[in-house]
C-alpha cells in the first residue's frame, strides 16, 4: 500500500524542501570554527523530511526527535523505566490530532494519503493509521541521520575519500552505495522459530537474534577487500536496506537524504577533521551512529 508514496517520483518532490533544509542548517554553522555535525546537521534532516512527508508543522519536528531516540536507544532499561520515559500517550494524542485535522481538511501530504488508503474495501482504522506513522518515523528518522553521521565521521578521518569526493562530485552517487555498505546503521532483531545448532551455539524456540546488517557487508566473499572504503566501487549489492521481501520501504527516501545531506556539506565544508576523536560517542542498540561529532573546519 505505501509503495507508491516512497517511489522515486514522490521522493524526487522532496529533494528541493531536503536540499533548501541543509543549506539552512549549514549557514547556521557559518563562522563557527568547531561544531558538533550529528547534533546541529545530521539529526535534523530526516526527522523534518519526515514531518514535511507527512503535512505536520515544522515547528512539531523536536518532538519526534526526541521520542525515536527513546525508543531505540534506552533499551538498557527495565519495561517499567522506559515506559517513564517514552510518553506515548501523548504521542498517539498527538497523531489522533493530526489524523482529524486531515480528515476535515485533505491535503497532498501522507498522512491524507493514509487517511484515503482502502485495504480491500475498506478505509483503515484510525489506529492503522497511526501505528503507520509511528512505524514511518521509528524507521526512517533515527537509521538515515546515523548514516548521514557516519559517512561525514569517515570523510573526517580519511583526507583522500574526502578530497576525492570534492574534486570527483560525479562519485557521489556510488559514494553513497559505499558508506552505506560500511556503515549500515540498521541491525534487525529476528525470532529463533525452532531449536537447532548453528556451528555449536544452541539456539532455542523463542530466543531473540541480532542480524548485523553492517556483517553481511563485510562479506569477503561477497565484496573485493570488504574492509576497505572505495568511494568507486561498482559492484555492490550491500544489505544496507535488507534483501528480499522484507526490503526497506524507505531506501529511495534515506539515498535521497544522505545524497543531499553529502552533496550540500561538501559544497560549504571542503575540507574538515575530527576535532577530538576521543569525544565522538555513538548510539546503543538496534541502530548504530555518530550521536556526537565534533568536527574542525580547516
Amino acid at each position: 500500500m505505501l509503495l507508491p508514496a516512497f517511489g522515486p517520483k514522490p521522493i524526487a518532490a522532496l529533494e528541493p524542501f531536503t536540499r533548501d533544509l541543509c543549506r539552512q542548517l549549514l549557514k547556521e554553522t557559518a563562522g563557527q570554527a568547531t561544531f558538533d555535525a550529528a547534533v546541529e546537521f545530521a539529526q535534523h534532516i530526516p526527522v523534518r523530511v519526515i514531518v514535511q512527508m507527512l503535512g505536520f508543522p515544522q515547528e512539531d519536528a523536536d518532538i519526534f526527535r526526541h521520542f525515536i531516540r527513546q525508543v531505540l536507544e534506552d533499551v538498557d532499561q527495565s519495561p517499567e523505566e522506559r515506559q517513564e520515559l517514552i510518553n506515548q500517550g501523548e504521542i498517539d494524542a498527538y497523531m489522533d490530532n493530526q489524523i482529524a485535522e486531515h480528515v476535515a481538511n485533505p491535503r497532498d501530504d501522507l498522512t491524507s494519503f493514509l487517511v484515503q488508503a482502502e485495504i480491500d474495501g475498506n478505509k483503515l482504522a484510525p489506529e492503522h493509521i497511526r501505528g503507520t506513522m509511528v512505524l514511518l518515523m521509528i524507521a526512517g528518522i533515527d537509521t538515515t541521520w546515523s548514516a548521514i553521521g557516519a559517512s561525514l565521521w569517515h570523510l573526517a578521518r580519511h583526507p583522500g575519500d574526502r578530497r576525492r569526493l570534492s574534486a570527483e562530485p560525479a562519485l557521489m552517487d556510488t559514494a553513497v552505495e559505499e558508506f552505506l555498505r560500511a556503515y549500515a546503521p540498521v541491525t534487525m532483531a529476528r525470532l529463533v522459530a525452532q531449536d537447532f545448532d548453528f556451528h555449536g551455539q544452541q539456539l532455542k524456540e523463542g530466543d531473540w537474534l541480532l542480524l548485523p546488517f553492517p556483517s553481511a557487508n563485510r562479506d569477503p566473499a561477497a565484496f573485493t577487500d570488504p574492509d576497505t572504503v572505495q568511494l568507486d566501487r561498482d559492484h555492490n549489492r550491500h544489505a544496507a536496506f535488507g534483501l528480499g521481501i522484507h526490503r526497506c520501504l524507505g531506501s529511495n527516501l534515506a539515498r535521497m537524504e544522505l545524497r543531499v545531506a553529502l552533496q550540500e556539506w561538501m559544497a560549504v565544508y571542503p575540507e574538515f577533521e575530527l576535532a577530538d576523536p576521543s569525544a565522538v560517542t555513538w548510539s546503543s542498540g538496534q541502530v548504530r551512529g555518530p550521536r556526537t561529532l565534533p568536527l574542525r573546519i580547516l
